[in-house]
């Protein structure tokens, strides 16, 4: 059983990219899909598809590698963690590696980036940084 199924989610990504693994298959939740989701639009993953039937339902990832076939997620930092949770307002919300990296966050409009947060003028909860 995973306590922490984000944390579980974004090491996987890490390992496999490093790796040199296109695919990961891990279980599947709402909430890790709707992740998924985010970093597929900001280019990190190739895509995403839910696998299985009730009541094993797992998610498959593919990683998007560059030309020089690296993956394109090179470091994340967990900051909301089930013993802290960090929350922030939009308006302290900072670009991460001056613009290179994302902050994906939860907020009561949906999992989204910072730059997006920051539009819309909604603050959340920090879930993690990945560049």
């Amino acid at each position: 059983m995973v306590k922490d199924p984000i944390s579980n989610f974004i090491v996987k990504l890490l390992n496999a990219g490093k790796a040199g693994k296109p695919t990961v298959l891990m279980s599947y939740s709402k909430h890790v899909a709707a992740i998924a989701e985010v970093l597929q639009k900001e280019g990190f993953l190739a895509s995403v598809e839910r696998k299985g039937k009730k009541p094993a339902k797992h998610l498959e990832v593919v990683i998007a590698f560059n030309e020089q076939k690296q993956s394109k997620i090179n470091g994340v930092d967990r900051i909301s963690k089930p013993s802290r949770r960090v929350y922030e307002q939009s308006k302290h919300l900072h670009p991460v590696m001056n613009g290179l990296g994302r902050l994906i966050l939860s907020t009561p409009r949906g999992i989204m980036t910072d730059r997006t947060a920051r539009k819309e003028r909604v603050g959340g909860e920090l879930l993690f940084k990945i560049w």
